[in-house]
């Protein structure tokens, strides 16, 4: 646990590398893939409706511009009308590998959590598939599964996901641990006597098709019985996995809000938490509030753990600290109103 501690900590903040284009927006879940010698980054964008998916693209994992829209708002009745918040699937997962986003038949696909409720991740969320047979580096409309993959309403919903669901994220699993060859981490909220109030927690779903999901196991994997554990990432570092994933509001954490840690395994079922200092948490004035949900690559020697970063002016953007002192960046939150710059 220490080796890899040590191989991924990133002490060097280098501060914002995207921010909303107004205080009206907030920006949310970086994921990080390459293609073609460019980086590439989807995030989330919420302005009061609901999380819409965009992409990005830079040549030094430092500058992004923007590229669009992944998936958009639906004038419709859709069940995921007001909520796609998308998360890349199949990606190569090798600790310091290509990051290439692989396919299944053809497509690439991301699963995203979706709900036609107005609002902050508000109503109930639910977990949907997209994909496409178009090029990922450019922006358009991703086609998505007609209904949701799971629900927290489904026969099988469990006492951890039968409130609401949240982040997901799917590799492929070539050993078949768990008899798939897909694998679904999500956090979700639940519980066994008053859902509403459950706390959130990392669990597993398995597949064999990419489009239909079933829960994995009797318990969730991560589980710190309040507030949130939450957003895994997976990357493998030879025969060992390791799950990058935040905690917030956790009992025996109250100086800490929001906060970035990890866990590791050799089977991608059991799970072993990391007990040392947190790998990002806040300390700098665009993260004095959060700093959380991790996206962690490693290029050409260096470890980049971006994060989402949110300031108590509840500003919201994408920060990234590095394990070689990289500089700071130029860029800031822009100015509340009244402030002068």
């Amino acid at each position: 646990m220490q080796q890899v501690y040590e191989e991924v900590k990133t002490p060097h903040k280098y501060g914002l590398v995207k921010i909303p284009p107004s205080n009206d927006l907030k920006m949310d879940c970086p994921s990080i893939f390459r293609e073609g010698g460019k980086w590439y980054m989807t995030y989330l964008i919420y302005g009061g409706r609901g999380y819409e998916t965009w992409l990005a693209e830079s040549d030094d994992l430092l500058h992004w511009e923007d590229k669009g829209k992944l998936m958009s708002f639906s004038d419709t009745t859709d069940w995921d009308m007001n909520q796609k918040a998308g998360y890349i699937a199949l990606q190569d997962m090798e600790w310091g590998g290509s990051y290439e986003w692989d396919t299944y038949e053809g497509k690439h696909w991301m699963s995203y959590f979706g709900g036609n409720t107005r609002g902050y991740e508000a109503g109930v969320l639910s977990i949907g598939m997209a994909y496409t047979d178009q090029d990922p580096t450019t922006a358009h409309e991703w086609q998505r599964i007609e209904k949701p993959v799971l629900t927290p309403h489904d026969e099988d919903a469990r006492w951890w996901d039968n409130s609401t669901m949240y982040k997901n994220s799917i590799i492929r699993d070539e050993h078949e641990f768990t008899g798939h060859p897909f694998i679904m981490y999500y956090n979700a909220r639940g519980d066994s006597i008053n859902p509403g109030k459950g706390a959130e927690r990392i669990a597993m779903a398995v597949s064999d098709d990419m489009v239909h999901w079933e829960r994995y196991g009797d318990a969730p994997l991560i589980n710190h019985h309040k507030g949130i554990s939450g957003d895994a990432y997976i990357q493998q570092m030879g025969g060992l996995y390791v799950m990058f994933y935040f905690g917030a509001f956790w009992p025996d954490r109250e100086n800490t809000t929001a906060f970035n840690r990890f866990a590791v395994s050799n089977n991608l079922v059991d799970w072993v938490d990391w007990e040392g200092e947190d790998l990002i948490s806040p300390s700098e004035p665009y993260d004095n509030l959060f700093a959380h949900k991790s996206f962690v690559v490693k290029h050409d020697g260096v470890v980049y753990h971006y994060y989402c970063a949110v300031n108590k002016d509840g500003q919201r953007g994408i920060a990234v600290a590095t394990s070689r002192d990289l500089g700071i960046s130029e860029l800031e939150f822009l100015p509340l109103e009244g402030e002068k710059k």
